[in-house]
C-alpha cells in the first residue's frame, strides 16, 4: 500500500474558504517545493513528516466523526499518492477539499474534490510559479484564492480575475497578509471595484492566535 508523509493529523473548524466555520478533519501533508514569502506553515515544507499508508488514513477520517475533510500542506500534490488518496476519501461519501499552491497541476484530481487555489501574488516572490493550465479546469465547485499584501498584489488578482473570466465560474476569495495589510483597505477596494470575491479572514488566527499547528 502506498504511504504518504503526513505532517499532522487534527480536527478543527474550516478556518477559509466557503466552508469556514464547519468542523473538518484535516490530514496535512508534509514538503513543499515553493518558498513564498508569506507561508504561514513552514513548518510542514521542513519536517519530513511520518509515513501513513493511505488505508490508515482513510480509518483515521473514518473515525473522527466529520464529515467534511480537507488534505492540505505544504503543497500536497508534491506526493505522487495524494491523488488515489483524494479519491478513496470521496468514496467514504465525505466532502472533501483541497488546498493546494496552484504550482501543481490539478488535472489528476478527482471530480468530486472541491480544490481549493492559490493563486501567488507578486509578494509572494512566487507568482511565476502558477500552473497556468489549473485555470481552465477550475469548475463551479472549486475556489481561487489571493493572498494580498498591497495594491499591487489586488491589482495582480484583479487582472487575473477578469483575464481568465474567473468570476462566475469558481468561487474567488481575497484575504489579506496578517500585519501588513488592513483588511477594511482590501473590503474598500473591492466594494469601489463591485468586485465578485468572497474577503475572508483566516478564523482560526482569531479563535487561536498564539496556536500554530493543530488548528
Amino acid at each position: 500500500m502506498e504511504t504518504l508523509s503526513v505532517n499532522e493529523l487534527f480536527v478543527s473548524i474550516q478556518g477559509e474558504s466557503s466552508f469556514a466555520g464547519l468542523p473538518c478533519a484535516f490530514i496535512r501533508l508534509a514538503g513543499c517545493p515553493l518558498r513564498c514569502r508569506w507561508c504561514d506553515t513552514v513548518y510542514a515544507r521542513q519536517d519530513p513528516g511520518q509515513p501513513h499508508g493511505r488505508e490508515a488514513l482513510l480509518a483515521w477520517t473514518g473515525e473522527q466523526g466529520v464529515d467534511l475533510v480537507e488534505v492540505t500542506g505544504g503543497e500536497p500534490l508534491a506526493q505522487a499518492g495524494t491523488p488515489a488518496l483524494l479519491a478513496a476519501l470521496c468514496d467514504q461519501g465525505r466532502t472533501v477539499l483541497l488546498e493546494t499552491s496552484g504550482a501543481l497541476d490539478i488535472g489528476p484530481v478527482d471530480p468530486r474534490v472541491h480544490v481549493i487555489m492559490d493563486v501567488k501574488c507578486p509578494s509572494s516572490g512566487m507568482r511565476d510559479r502558477l500552473h497556468q493550465p489549473n485555470l481552465a479546469l477550475l469548475a463551479a465547485k472549486d475556489e481561487v484564492k489571493f493572498v494580498l499584501a498591497d495594491r499591487a498584489d489586488y491589482d495582480y488578482a484583479r487582472a487575473i480575475i477578469a483575464g481568465h473570466r474567473l468570476a462566475g465560474r469558481c468561487g474567488l476569495l481575497l484575504s489579506c497578509v496578517a500585519g501588513r495589510l488592513a483588511p477594511a483597505t482590501v473590503v474598500e477596494w473591492l466594494l469601489a471595484d463591485r468586485l465578485r470575491v468572497r474577503f475572508q479572514l483566516q478564523l482560526h488566527k482569531y479563535i487561536w492566535p498564539e496556536r500554530e499547528r493543530g488548528v
